[in-house]
């Protein structure tokens, strides 16, 4: 599939090839779609997903120009037939850059270690639930096998520069750190009305919400529970719970909310196209993940004003204004959790406060022309852009 550009340019076009373990809807896709958005047709892409699941192409824009390539068969066989046919595809594609991301992509950057056939940038996010708590040594030894050669390596999160050095061994001149940017001015749009199926914000109510994909890192029965504890504590506060997104665990968390007898309270309309459109609904923004890095979501939630509920776990308090940070409570400590959501839910001059501080903060610290400008230099766009 391909998407031409529609923009015929004298100079160079850098041609990028992405190799990303999915391209379904979540923060890392997202982040490359607003990416690909900003530099337009100044750029060529090749994106390959290795789950072959592409439904985050439908963020990019017209002028965009990509194309998923036919390789179907090369993740056939063991490891080293492997690397071999990922070889022989990039000497076909022939591009400019490499760019692999995450665990999921490493055969992809061992491929290019071995005699590099191009130029080659590793990003890491973030690590999925067996790593949460300490990244695993068999991977540290293959990350730094399959790294040994890279240009540089883009991190987001302090968190992660610290993994570099210490188990991945990366020399410090290779690790570039990009926190992800928000485009500020979007997120402080206000709400549609409609864009949740079946809910209407009613006089009154506190609205709580998320935006995550549903899968067990991000320990969304934790946030359900807390809720559910808010509402025994707080019978005559009227409120709710929007859960935005979509995964493995919704089963699980349809069961639980049942369970729980809220089904008239807590929604689950899954993956939402236009979050900024939604996210002015909340009055309260909830992450309650056991890993993290550094979430897009939370710097869209304080572009939005809202306070935020959290733990500490990567750079989410980090991230936070001073005056929010007593929200961000200890990782694991589910009741301090739970009772940092009802005190933000029953005190509305805080709530307001904090959602002010955090429109500023955010803005002053995490503007996305900074993002866009670090980006450039590393993919090759003329800087006359």
């Amino acid at each position: 599939m391909t998407k031409p550009s529609k923009v015929s340019n004298t100079t160079h076009v850098p041609h990028i090839f992405h190799v990303i373990p999915s391209f379904a809807h979540g923060g890392v896709p997202i982040r490359i779609s607003y990416l690909m958005n900003h530099f337009g047709p100044l750029v060529r892409h090749t994106l390959l997903s290795t789950d072959h699941i592409y439904s985050c192409s439908s963020r990019l824009n017209e002028n965009v120009n990509y194309e998923i390539p036919d390789i179907s068969n090369a993740d056939k066989g063991n490891m080293p037939q492997r690397v071999l046919n990922y070889r022989k595809i990039l000497r076909q594609i022939k591009p400019d850059l490499l760019l692999t991301y995450n665990w999921g992509s490493t055969e992809w950057a061992l491929s290019n270690s071995i005699n590099p056939i191009c130029r080659h940038y590793h990003l890491e996010s973030g690590f999925g639930p067996e790593e949460a708590i300490n990244t695993l040594p068999k991977r540290n030894w293959f990350r730094r096998l399959a790294l040994r050669n890279i240009e540089g390596i883009i991190v987001p999160s302090q968190t992660l520069i610290k993994i570099c050095r210490s188990d991945w061994k990366i020399p410090d001149h290779k690790i570039h750190y990009i926190p992800n940017g928000v485009d500020c001015e979007l997120y402080a749009s206000p709400p549609q009305d409609d864009i949740i199926a079946g809910f209407t914000k009613q006089p009154g109510d506190i609205v709580i919400g998320t935006m995550t994909p549903l899968r067990a890192e991000k320990n969304l029965t934790r946030l359900i529970t807390a809720f559910h504890h808010l509402r025994q504590t707080c019978p005559d506060q009227k409120t709710s719970l929007i859960i935005m997104g979509e995964g493995n665990e919704r089963q699980k968390l349809e069961k639980l909310i049942s369970d729980y007898d809220l089904t008239d309270h807590i929604y689950l309309p899954g993956h939402i196209d236009n979050p900024a459109q939604a996210l002015g609904l909340l009055d309260i923004y909830a992450i309650s993940s056991d890993t993290e890095q550094m979430p897009n979501s939370l710097n869209q939630a304080m572009a939005a004003s809202l306070p935020i509920v959290g733990l500490d776990v990567g750079d989410v308090k980090f991230m936070m204004h001073p005056q929010n940070k007593p929200f961000i409570v200890t990782a694991g400590d589910d009741h301090a959790f739970a009772n940092a959501l009802i005190e933000l839910t029953t005190n509305k001059t805080v709530r307001e406060q904090i959602g002010t501080t955090n429109k500023n903060h955010v803005k002053n610290t995490f503007d996305q022309d900074r993002m866009f400008a670090a980006y450039a230099k590393i993919w090759g766009v003329n800087p006359s852009f």
